[in-house]
């Protein structure tokens, strides 16, 4: 199923907030997607068509692709007059001063950089590469911000090689442990962690992974939809509200091995047929609470045989709603379930369920908002944004716990995403690349009124 999403209607705000007078600034269009897909060349993966363009991207965290990438973005934010900074986790915090030479933190573009496996060229990538081209629209036109600005390359947002989503912003944020992050251990391949391929790649900074060693004064993320909203109802821009809640876990069930042909039913004790139960049992409890629950990834022995019952499995769960309340409860009625389905068949089984990822819902800074909302009036008209509440979690979630945060989603074709096909417009990743640049500078005049 496609992702949540919630169309909002404009509600009155409490807080006085008056638009500042932002000078006509214009990006580079066909920098921009020039750019996008010359980075795209690191990890480049999937192909589905003849086009250059045409394939999708496995570039995982921490691997060769992902540095290389990354030495790009360094040495291209340097070029452009911004010092970098790495932390104990690899994020690369890129900043240009600012006018008042205020020590005030920079107000912060970011995303990522990593992909899933089978990613597309879009997700996390136009998001920090909308970020470069707004910071060379600004070093063109020699406009500089009142305070300091910069862009962000936070590390392992998608959590698919290291099973934590947002892990590095999380552990700014305060929200995870450094140890546990680092700790984490890469899901093929157990003998590397995150500290050890941080390491492999000199990347493990100087400065604490914390919003007191690096702090931010807000954080704008631009970033593809990842669902149909925006494209069926023919708007270029969504203005985010918020991002609904999700948890993800990983379930471990073991049984016994025996023979398929000899050993009866009621002596079996399979993991395999327990966890099949389960995973279509999930989905069901989520879809009568209008929630969502999906399996991503199951593991079966190195040594599993068509004749050999299994003696142990493990699947992932991750379960969605816009409202907290609704995936605690969703969760309970789950565990409630498996409880019963490890003891249906033959003599059992046993089963461990651990929390991996806790993303509450969140609702972000009515002042960024504004700040987007104006910039997409400016770009599309008051007809062409919609408010939206993001069915996936972002790094901009763990942002928003610590300083003022928002999001501004652009179309993608028919809401595909994680997948090789995932596909956004030059002119719609222009579009939400301008709505970017005057979004921040007018938030950047707004505060500086304050």
């Amino acid at each position: 199923m496609r992702p949540v999403l919630t169309i909002w209607r404009a509600v009155p705000r409490a807080r006085f907030y008056s638009a500042a007078a932002a000078p006509a600034l214009r990006i580079n269009a066909a920098r921009l997607n020039e750019t996008l897909h010359h980075t795209c060349q690191w990890g480049s993966a999937h192909r589905y068509g003849d086009g250059l363009t045409e394939t999708g991207m496995n570039r995982l965290a921490l691997t060769d692709d992902d540095m290389t990438a990354r030495q790009w973005f360094q040495q291209t934010m340097q070029d452009l007059g911004c010092v970098v900074t790495i932390d104990q986790l690899g994020n690369m915090f890129a900043k240009k001063a600012g006018k008042a030479k205020s020590s005030a933190p920079m107000i912060a573009m970011g995303s990522h950089l990593d992909t899933q496996p089978r990613g597309g060229r879009y997700d996390g990538i136009l998001g920090v590469l909308a970020a470069v081209e707004v910071m060379r629209t600004l070093a063109d036109n020699n406009y500089e911000t009142h305070f300091d600005i910069g862009v962000v390359n936070w590390t392992n947002e998608e959590g698919a090689r290291f099973p934590i989503s947002m892990m590095a912003s999380g552990v700014w944020a305060g929200k995870i442990p450094l140890e546990t992050a680092w700790n984490t251990r890469d899901i093929s391949d157990p003998t590397k962690t995150v500290k050890s391929e941080l390491a492999r790649h000199n990347l493990i900074g100087s400065t604490p992974c914390s919003h007191e060693a690096y702090p931010l004064s807000a954080h704008f993320e631009l970033h593809i939809e990842q669902s149909p909203v925006l494209q069926d109802t023919g708007r270029k821009i969504g203005v985010v509200q918020g991002a609904q809640a999700y948890k993800w876990f990983t379930v471990r069930i073991t049984g016994r091995d025996s023979h398929t042909g000899t050993t009866p039913l009621y002596m079996r004790s399979d993991p395999l047929l327990a966890a099949a139960k389960m995973i279509s049992r999930a989905h069901e409890v989520a879809k009568g609470h209008g929630a969502l629950a999906s399996t991503g990834i199951f593991k079966t022995p190195a040594t599993s045989s068509t004749n050999t019952i299994a003696a142990e499995v493990s699947f992932s769960l991750d379960v969605r709603h816009p409202e907290d309340s609704v995936v605690a409860t969703v969760v309970d009625e789950i565990q409630a379930a498996f409880a019963v389905i490890a003891r249906e068949d033959g003599k059992g089984v046993r089963y461990t369920t651990t929390l991996d990822t806790d993303s509450p819902a969140v609702k972000f800074d009515r002042d960024c908002i504004r700040a987007v909302e104006n910039a997409a009036t400016k770009a599309v008209g008051k007809k062409g944004w919609c408010y939206l509440t993001s069915g996936a979690g972002h790094d901009s979630v763990y942002t928003s716990k610590i300083c003022p945060t928002t999001m501004i989603f652009v179309p993608c074709k028919d809401g595909v995403s994680h997948h090789p096909e995932e596909y956004t417009s030059p002119e719609d990743c222009a579009i939400g690349t301008q709505t970017l640049l005057d979004a921040v500078v007018e938030y950047d005049l707004f505060k500086a009124k304050q």
